[in-house]
C-alpha cells in the first residue's frame, strides 16, 4: 500500500516560539526561567534543546548487535565456598564476566588471603571463557598474582586485575606506606603480567569513589582521567610503551536513576579520554566499566531499588559502556540473596534481549539535550581534569583537600530530595525483604604496608542520598 498522505499528513510542526507562548500560558505568573534546572556543579539544563548540529567528538567503539555489553556480576560474600556457588550461579544465569571483591577480615569482601583461597572462590570458574576480575584495593598486587597463580599463564585468560590505589587511598584517607610507592608497585607487577596475558585490563581508572561520596559527574570524568594519567606514567616508568600503557587501562564510572545524565557522563568521559589519548599518541578508544551506584540505593522501601538498578543498566548500555555491573537492590541492608542476585543479572539480560537496547550504536547521538549535556559536562571535566594537573597531579589534589572541597561543595548544592518510598509516597506496611547475613571468619594474608611515612588526605567516605530522610522517619 502506498499513501502519500501518510507521510505527509498536512501538519506543520510547531516552532519554538508556538511552544514557548503555550507554555507562557501554562506557567500562568510564573517565569519562564522556573523550569530550568541544574546539575549539582551548576551545569545548566535547559527545558528544551534544538537539534544537535555535530556528532560526538569520539570515536564509536566497536558494536555487536548480539552481545552489546559484557553483563558482569559482582560477589562479596565472605566465605570463598559460598562465593564460588554465586558466581557459578550468576554464568549459569546468563551474566558473562565475575568480579572478585576481596578483604582478608570477610568485613566487605570474600575472606582470601593467598592464591590457594582465590582459587576456591573461582573454582569451576573457565577464565579463557569468562572474564575475572578483581576489586582488592591495597592488595591489588598480591591479589593480581593470586590470580595469575589461578590461571596459570594462559594467554587466552581473560583477566581484569583492576589495580587501583589511588580510589583506595582516597575513599581510606590513607595509605599503609607511601602513595606513591603503591604506584610503583602496582606497576611493577602490571608490567610483569602485561607479558602471559596480552589482553589483560592492568588498570581501572575509576571515579566511583567521587561518585559514592556525592561528587558530581564532571569531577567523577576528571578524577577517573586523572587517575588514567597518573597510572599510564607508571606504567611507562615500569617499562611499557605508551600506546600499550594506555590500552591496558579502563575507565570506571557509575550511573545511576538519572539516566539521562548518566548516558551524558559515559559519553564526556570518551571525548575527554580521546583528547588524552590522542595527546599521548595513543588509542583514542576508552573502555569504560559503569558500575551502578550505591549512593542511590535506599534502605526503606528496597524494591523501589529495582527500578533504580534498570535505569542504571539503561544508562549504562545506552550510554555505551563496554561492561556493565549492577548492584542488587537489598545492598543497602545487607548482602544478596540468590533472588537478589537473579534479578540483578536478569535486569541487564531483560535490557540486552528483549528490550534490545544496545542494539544501535550510540543510540542518543543526534539528541540536542544528550549532546549539549555530554559537551558542557566534557568540558567541565576537562576544566578539572587540567587543575589537577597543575595542582602536580591527582595524589597532591587529594592531599591538599582539592578534591574533598569539591565533593563537599556538590553535597551542599543538591538541597532536598524526593526519594520515592522514603519521603515521598512511604509506603504504610513495608514489605520485607531478605538478606544473607553471614559470620565473617578472617584469614591470613600479606600486609599491604610498603616502607616509608603513611600517606594522608582528606577521605571520600561513601554515603547513601536517602540516608538523612530514612533517619527521619
Amino acid at each position: 500500500m502506498s499513501d502519500a498522505r501518510l507521510l505527509d499528513p498536512g501538519i506543520t510542526p510547531a516552532g519554538e516560539d508556538a511552544w514557548r507562548a503555550l507554555v507562557a500560558k501554562t506557567l500562568g505568573e510564573k517565569p519562564f526561567e522556573s523550569l530550568l534546572k541544574q546539575t549539582a556543579e551548576g551545569l545548566p539544563i535547559q527545558p528544551l534543546y534544538a537539534q544537535a548540529p555535530q556528532g560526538p567528538a569520539f570515536p564509536p567503539r566497536p558494536f555487536d548487535a548480539e552481545r552489546p555489553w559484557d553483563v558482569r556480576t559482582l560477589t562479596a560474600h565472605p566465605d570463598p565456598a559460598r562465593a564460588n556457588a554465586e558466581l557459578l550461579a550468576d554464568l549459569e544465569g546468563g551474566a558473562a564476566s565475575v568480579t572478585v571483591r576481596i578483604d582478608p577480615t570477610g568485613q566487605a569482601g570474600v575472606a582470601v588471603g593467598s592464591a590457594e583461597g582465590l582459587a576456591r572462590a573461582l573454582k569451576d570458574v573457565v577464565v579463557e571463557l569468562a572474564p575475572v576480575g578483581l576489586d582488592a584495593g591495597f592488595l591489588g598486587p598480591k591479589a593480581a598474582d593470586w590470580l595469575h597463580a589461578v590461571a596459570k599463564s594462559s594467554p587466552g585468560a581473560k583477566l581484569a586485575f583492576n589495580l587501583d590505589p589511588l580510589s583506595a587511598f582516597a575513599e581510606a584517607g590513607e595509605s599503609p606506606g607511601p602513595v606513591q610507592s603503591h604506584l610503583v608497585s602496582a606497576a611493577t607487577v602490571g608490567v610483569r603480567l602485561a607479558q602471559p596475558y596480552p589482553h589483560a585490563r592492568l588498570f581501572l581508572a575509576s571515579g566511583r569513589v567521587v561518585h559514592e561520596a556525592g561528587g558530581g559527574e564532571a569531577l567523577e570524568v576528571a578524577f577517573a582521567a586523572a587517575a588514567a594519567v597518573a597510572y599510564a606514567k607508571a606504567l611507562v616508568r615500569a617499562g611499557l610503551p605508551m600506546n600499550e600503557a594506555f590500552a591496558r587501562i579502563a575507565l570506571g564510572l557509575c550511573v545511576d536513576a538519572d539516566y539521562f545524565v548518566g548516558i551524558a557522563k559515559l559519553r564526556a568521559a570518551r571525548a575527554v579520554w580521546a583528547r588524552i589519548a590522542t595527546a599521548c599518541g595513543a588509542d583514542p578508544l576508552a573502555r569504560i566499566e559503569a558500575r551502578s551506584s550505591r549512593r542511590m540505593l535506599a534502605a526503606r522501601d528496597v524494591y523501589t531499588n529495582m527500578i533504580r538498578l534498570t535505569a542504571a543498566g539503561f544508562a549504562g548500555a545506552v550510554g555505551g559502556a563496554d561492561t556493565v555491573q549492577l548492584g542488587h537492590f537489598t545492598d543497602a541492608l545487607g548482602l544478596p540473596t540468590a533472588f537478589a542476585r537473579r534479578e540483578s543479572r536478569n535486569t541487564q539480560l531483560v535490557l540486552m534481549e528483549e528490550a534490545s537496547v544496545g542494539r544501535v550504536a550510540d543510540p542518543a547521538a543526534g539528541s540536542g539535550y544528550i549532546e549539549a549535556l555530554t559537551d558542557e559536562i566534557a568540558r567541565a571535566a576537562w576544566a578539572r581534569f587540567q587543575a589537577i594537573e597543575a595542582a602536580g597531579g591527582l595524589v597532591a589534589a587529594l592531599e591538599k583537600g582539592d578534591v574533598a572541597r569539591e565533593v563537599e561543595a556538590a553535597n551542599a548544592a543538591r538541597g532536598e530530595l524526593k526519594i520515592l518510598g522514603v519521603n515521598a509516597f512511604p509506603p504504610a506496611d513495608e514489605a520485607p525483604a531478605q538478606v544473607e547475613r553471614p559470620t565473617p571468619v578472617p584469614v591470613d594474608a600479606p600486609s599491604p604496608r610498603l616502607p616509608g611515612p603513611d600517606g594522608r588526605c582528606p577521605p571520600l567516605k561513601p554515603m547513601r542520598l536517602s540516608e538523612k530522610y530514612e533517619a527521619l522517619a
